[in-house]
């Protein structure tokens, strides 16, 4: 199989939502990285945020299994601290195997939820 993925990744965009409607924990507003590891060595993945006034937070650290998935809430990312909600940041993943890494946003501030998913911009 030919390499799928890049080893470092942008997301310039990042916002969860401090509230939300809906049942907890499937409807709780959130941002997610969905990664993939179609290696067959585990992926060892470090996420550094980026704030517009204030020094970056991370590494958080994350493990993907060989050719496997796992997606990442934002929300969950506690060590180093926890990410901060109605905050606008901007995201940097990094890992020791090429990845392939999707953004997801679920906006449940109104009753009318809000989905948004795009391909995060690999870095060469």
């Amino acid at each position: 199989m030919e390499k799928v993925g890049s080893t470092c990744w942008a997301i310039a965009e990042g916002y969860i939502p401090g509230s939300g409607h809906g049942p907890e924990p499937q409807m709780t507003s959130h941002e997610t990285a969905c990664i993939l590891n179609a290696t067959e060595v585990d992926a060892e993945v470090r996420i550094m945020l980026y704030f517009s006034d204030r020094d970056p937070v991370g590494p958080y650290r994350i493990d993907v299994p060989a050719q496997r998935t796992r997606h990442v809430r934002f929300n969950d990312l506690d060590n180093p601290e926890p990410v901060p909600r109605d905050t606008d940041y901007a995201s940097v993943i990094q890992s020791n195997v090429p990845i392939v890494v999707q953004h997801t946003r679920l906006d449940s501030r109104q009753s009318e939820l809000a989905l948004l998913s795009t391909v995060a911009f690999p870095v060469k």
